[in-house]
């Protein structure tokens, strides 16, 4: 018979007594760059084509007035990562990237050993540029891979192909020791072999991190409105447990849901984020959570990049302004820490939500009930089973 674990005896105290939090979690600064060279059809994230040019000089001006104006609410606070997402952030030249690092460390506490990530795409055009970005201060390249099959990129609407795919790939590992590739498999018309061959790709370049993820169809995308014919879903299962089995005989630990690391080589910046970590978000449409001493607040700014650049001018960067209920937070760290297959420690719980575990006491013995949980004094996590099942664990914390 298993062991009673004693940290779970106590009686529940109330989801509505007030909020106190003790210590601030870790911070990380997002940057929101919202254009694309192309509009892919299965993207929902805030991005907007191009065109011929895009605003750089304004935009920039914009990014550190929109640091400065959210300065009284990270005061003192060290920034432990940076964050370029998209949109297409590689679309920014090297000393663009340059002039809002310098001024991120002039003006927020950047640690000096933040883990600084941009995200690019793989055309020869920002390839070219990897070099420059590594001497601005990016230590971290995120690859927007998704396949190296030429037929497979033209049906998700990729302006690259499996060549500059390649090519930039190693241009990657030549300048950053730390860098990842995206991929998604459940392609359209793709086979199991198709998916694997696809990884195999990846492995030949030597990445330290792969983010591998089926591709969904998300509300208000082509892709929604006509969508393609996808595989079948226990084709798509097989998919995800035939890349999982490769990437552990290749050393990497399927640390997250869809993310694969070398040993040491984790994001640091997601890990903040499904730690329930805070994180300050600039540009447009970027959103941000923030603990202060009684309270959670979420933000996010004006999401059209004029409207943005519009309301930067007045003064006024953020749209939307809440403060997260106390009731909701519970859930919210659940639904963040589950994700990661290594779980949490029970006195994260508390840190984070200014909740006893106490209080959601009945959902977790429910959980460990059906196996979908492991609870003990020094780890909670997902089981195998809960891992597969994800969602129908995160319902047990509603």
């Amino acid at each position: 018979m298993a062991r009673t674990i004693p940290i779970f005896t106590d009686t529940r105290p109330s989801l509505s007594a007030p909020l106190e939090f003790r210590v601030s979690p870790p911070l990380a600064l997002y940057v929101h760059v919202p254009w694309c060279v192309q509009k892919c059809p299965y993207c929902d994230f805030n991005s907007h084509e191009a065109g011929e040019t895009i605003p750089e000089r304004e935009y920039v001006d914009a990014l550190i007035a929109d640091l400065q104006s959210a300065l009284p609410l990270i005061w003192g606070r060290p920034v432990v990562s940076v964050f370029f997402g998209g949109g297409t952030p590689s679309l920014l030249s090297p000393a663009a990237i340059d002039e809002l690092l310098a001024a991120f460390r002039a003006l927020a506490m950047l640690a000096p050993d933040a883990e600084i990530t941009l995200e690019a795409n793989p055309g020869t055009v920002e390839a070219e540029k990897f070099a420059g970005f590594r001497a601005a201060g990016v230590n971290r390249l995120s690859l927007g891979i998704q396949s190296f099959n030429d037929a497979h990129l033209k049906a998700l609407g990729r302006v690259h192909d499996a060549a500059e795919a390649r090519l930039a790939a190693q241009l990657a590992g030549e300048h950053f020791e730390t860098f990842n590739l995206d991929l998604m498999y459940g392609l359209p018309g793709q086979t199991l072999a198709q998916a694997l061959s696809d990884v195999e790709a990846a492995l030949s370049l030597s990445p330290t991190h792969l983010s591998c993820y089926q591709l969904t169809l998300e509300p208000n995308t082509r892709f929604a409105a006509f969508p393609p014919e996808l595989p079948e879903g226990d084709l798509c299962a097989d998919m995800q447990e035939a890349i999982e089995a490769r990437l552990a005989a290749a050393g990497f630990a399927n640390y997250e849901t869809s993310a694969f690391a070398q040993p040491g080589r984790q994001c640091k910046h997601n890990l903040n984020y499904w730690y329930f970590g805070d994180y300050l978000g600039i540009g447009a449409g970027a959103h941000s959570k923030l603990t202060l001493h009684d309270r959670v607040l979420r933000q996010m700014r004006h999401k059209h990049p004029k409207a943005y650049l519009d309301n930067i001018r007045r003064g006024n960067a953020v749209q939307e302004h809440n403060e997260v209920e106390a009731a909701s937070l519970p859930f919210e760290f659940m639904m963040n820490a589950l994700r990661l297959a290594d779980g949490f420690h029970p006195s994260l719980f508390e840190a984070r939500t200014a909740h006893s575990l106490h209080t959601i006491l009945p959902q977790l013995n429910a959980a460990k009930a059906e196996g979908l949980l492991e609870v003990g004094p020094e780890k909670i996590a997902p089981t195998l089973k809960g891992r597969r099942f994800l969602n129908v664990l995160l319902e047990r914390f509603l």
